[in-house]
């Protein structure tokens, strides 16, 4: 999930088969995010890395990914984002995607959070992992992601600077190829970091606790009730 830590057997596997340094291969280099990729054993599908600096506090940049039910407003390719419930240290939510090359797409995930302090801050950690048993029914004309998992870093680089680091695992389902999966992968990967600079420009993501720490719930933008639903206009229907 683009968003967003203890106790489930199957986030921890995820947490470390994703976040092991070993094998990455450079995949994309640009001037504010580096990809990186590597094989999954047995799998035709690749993890994928992405690092790059976001010009604000580590904070401000957490709210703005805890910013899930918001998402269809500034994430790319999000039609739609619930939560389903918080359950002790996790939340749990349901997502929408519609691509544009191929049909929409959808999943439940469970994501864990933590964060701790540095010498120039604090760091935050996020990961998730599929719950689709948790959310609602696969709907006629939805390809249902079963396979989604990854992870968020946001460490301090300076004050007013967020190192940001960015995992993911995932098969989109459908009949679509390995190659043209990956390459969907790393492309979306570009647009999620454009997305989150954007939106963490919004002075309200910035907003100071005492002793210059910063909020780490989701920013809200009104008081409608959790459980509310953020939809946009259904995109024409497009081939699996």
């Amino acid at each position: 999930m683009s968003v967003l830590l203890v106790g489930c057997p199957t986030a921890f596997a995820a947490e470390e088969s994703i976040s092991t340094d070993d094998y990455w291969k450079l995949s994309v280099q640009e001037k504010n995010v580096v990809i990186y990729s590597r094989p999954r054993p047995g799998s035709a599908l690749k993890e994928f890395k992405a690092v790059g600096p976001i010009d604000a506090p580590t904070g401000a940049v957490c709210a703005v990914i805890d910013d899930f039910q918001n998402y269809p407003k500034f994430m790319p390719y999000t039609t739609e984002c619930r939560l389903i419930k918080r359950d002790g240290d996790s939340i749990v939510g349901y997502q929408r995607l519609s691509p544009k090359v191929c049909a929409d797409r959808d999943y439940t995930l469970r994501v864990w959070k933590k964060s701790w302090p540095s010498t120039d801050g604090l760091v935050f950690m996020s990961h998730w992992s599929p719950a689709n048993e948790l959310g609602p029914p696969e709907k006629k004309g939805v390809v249902r992601i079963k396979l989604c998992e990854g992870k968020w870093l946001l460490e301090p680089d300076g004050a007013t600077t967020t190192r940001a680091t960015y995992f993911i695992y995932t098969d989109t389902g459908g009949f679509i190829p390995s190659f043209i999966a990956n390459r969907i992968s790393s492309t979306g990967i570009t647009k999620l970091f454009a997305a989150v600079r954007n939106q963490v420009k919004d002075p309200r993501y910035a907003v100071s606790m005492p002793g210059g720490a910063l909020p780490t719930s989701r920013a809200t933008t009104d008081g409608k009730n959790e459980q509310a639903r953020i939809t946009i206009d259904e995109k024409s229907k497009k081939p699996e």
